[in-house]
């Protein structure tokens, strides 16, 4: 079991402190994070997994390292070989992303079979490797995003020794998604639910490591509920960060709560109304520039979730972004339904 020797200082800040949105393959795009920064300022925001050989070989950096002004933004990266990480990750940074975060999480047999993902929980010596390979090319944060343990496996002392041989090789912070990942018999939509919760396990590392930079993700269903994880527990320590996936996509205006609670920003909060208007010059460029509507209007069909006229704005978008040229005009038109369902509920109570 690895046993922590040297004290590490946190020099700069990184994802596993504070709040941030997890890397969601398909939806965490620079659309989906461009409407999330009009909800919150200081969260941290990922991109979606993306591979080494994706970047090193797709020959086409706009689409998968582009974003738009999102800060704080971490690039995740998909990949196993030190070299090429390492390659990447100074691309990463070169595109003006604050932290590079490995993907050590992913259970589905694509990833698995290059080597990408939970099965690297199998390689600590090779997880520690790229992270040493990054942290030798960059100056910002290098991150790793796992979870707990694999399939059926429950030795603690596995997890010790895993996230030690990151502290020494110079990680910044480790977000662990507290469940094991099924590499086997689970899809990787039944790994987000099936396998047990063990936060205890999260919080027991903090206490093995407390000057290494901790998150806890999964499960948490609110911005407040993760709080809790913030304090102590039946003598167990906080942990320094929170991160939230499904929850914030299925009801991103959540994330209107985080920067009072995370940071003690008490900006007045803005309205559902004001945040969909505040989107609307980043719209307008992405039609401007050949895009199509849908390709932004998929990532706020939930910014009215279980408001009055919810359903309504979420089926008139589905109707009608897709619809050649469509444009602005689509989401003022489901804003005025929306509207006006609001009124025909208040006037009949």
């Amino acid at each position: 079991m690895f046993q922590s020797t040297t004290t590490h200082s946190l020099i700069q800040q990184n994802s596993a402190q504070g709040f941030s949105v997890a890397p969601m393959l398909d939806w965490t795009d620079r659309h989906c994070r461009a409407f999330h920064r009009k909800l919150t300022k200081h969260a941290w925001l990922y991109s979606e997994m993306v591979t080494t050989g994706a970047i090193i070989y797709g020959n086409n950096l706009p689409r998968f390292l582009g974003h738009e002004q999102d800060q704080p933004v971490v690039l995740q990266l998909g990949g196993s070989d030190p070299l090429e990480l390492a390659h990447c990750a100074k691309l990463g940074e070169g595109w003006g992303y604050d932290e590079i975060n490995l993907n050590v999480g992913c259970p589905s047999d694509r990833v698995q079979n290059n080597m990408i993902g939970a099965c690297l929980m199998d390689h600590p010596k090779l997880v520690a490797e790229g992270v040493d390979a990054m942290k030798q090319k960059i100056s910002i944060p290098v991150t790793v995003k796992s979870r707990i343990g694999l399939d059926d496996n429950e030795d603690f002392g596995k997890l010790v020794d895993f996230v030690g041989g990151i502290i020494d090789a110079g990680g910044d912070g480790v977000i662990l998604h507290a469940r094991n990942a099924w590499l086997q018999g689970l899809s990787p939509k039944e790994n987000r639910d099936v396998p047990p919760l063990k936060y205890d396990w999260v919080r027991q590392i903090k206490q093995t490591f407390p000057t290494f930079s901790i998150a806890v993700n999964g499960g948490i269903a609110t911005p407040e509920a993760g709080q809790d994880f913030l304090t102590t527990e039946q003598s167990l320590p906080a942990v320094d960060g929170v991160m939230l996936g499904r929850a914030i996509y299925e009801n991103p205006y959540l994330l209107t709560s985080v920067d009072p609670l995370y940071y003690q920003d008490n900006t007045q909060v803005p309205t559902r109304q004001e945040v969909l208007e505040a989107l609307y010059p980043y719209i307008e460029k992405h039609l401007a520039n050949d895009g199509k509507l849908h390709q932004v209007s998929r990532h706020i069909l939930g910014l009215f979730h279980g408001m009055p006229g919810g359903r309504i704005w979420r089926r008139y978008l589905s109707e009608n972004a897709f619809k050649p040229g469509a444009g602005i005009e689509v989401l003022q038109t489901a804003l005025q339904k929306v509207n006006d369902e609001i009124y025909r509920m208040e006037q009949a109570s």
